[in-house]
């Protein structure tokens, strides 16, 4: 059976695409999945003696089933904290959309689910020619979209969504409540319910457990 792929961008930086995709991947490998996740490029990362390491595809790693190296998770890697595109271009780097593929086949040959994190929002470039909205609409795979539940929301999640869903397919959609407490969350998360096509898949607390869980499946209408 071909692994099944997910990719999980969000309304902006810092919304929480990482808590999520762990615990996609903490959900799928509870159900008795083979479960790894894909940071195929990140920015703002640190360096050891092992080369550059991004916490994001660190726990990435981490909550993927065991097995897997660094680089297989996480092929582009640099270290200033920028735009993607900026800190490869900066590090004489073009991005290859081949590598980003291979990466990707090789974690799918050998899972049943991969989650594939992006980086910032379903619009950042990735080069001068590639945005990851072009990359991720060209393999067809369904979208999970993080809205950051703070002032100015609203306009994101539904301008990411309509964009999502000319492309590829919108999977749904995550409340993530970020501190401070957003002033009228409830009204804001119905107001997207109302406007947003896809499905609210899950609210997630300001501190959610270390184990969240969250299972995929049924969202995932298989070609």
């Amino acid at each position: 059976m071909t692994a099944t792929t997910l990719f999980v961008t969000g309304t902006d930086t810092g919304v929480g695409k990482t808590r999520i995709s762990v615990a996609l991947l903490q959900g799928l490998r509870a159900a008795g999945h083979r479960a790894v996740g894909y940071k195929p490029i990140a920015s703002g990362c640190e360096r050891s003696g092992d080369g550059l390491r991004n916490d994001d595809a660190l726990a990435l790693q981490a909550a993927s089933t065991p097995g897997w190296g660094y680089d297989a998770i996480n092929p582009y890697a640099f270290a200033p904290p920028i735009a993607p595109h900026i800190a490869a271009a900066d590090a004489g780097v073009v991005v290859d959309p081949a590598v980003l593929d291979a990466g990707h086949a090789q974690l799918a040959a050998n899972s049943d689910w991969v989650i594939v994190e992006g980086a910032g929002g379903w619009h950042v470039p990735l080069s001068s020619t590639l945005d990851f909205a072009d990359w991720v609409s060209a393999a067809r795979w369904p979208v999970l979209l993080v809205v950051g539940m703070r002032l100015g929301c609203v306009n994101h999640a539904i301008l990411s969504a309509r964009a999502i869903a000319a492309g590829t397919t919108l999977a749904g959609w995550i409340a993530n409540t970020l501190p401070p407490l957003q002033p009228r969350i409830e009204a804001n998360i119905e107001c997207l319910e109302q406007r947003i096509a896809a499905p609210l898949r899950a609210r997630v607390p300001i501190d959610p457990p270390a184990e969240l869980g969250l299972n995929p499946e049924p969202w995932i209408v298989r070609r």
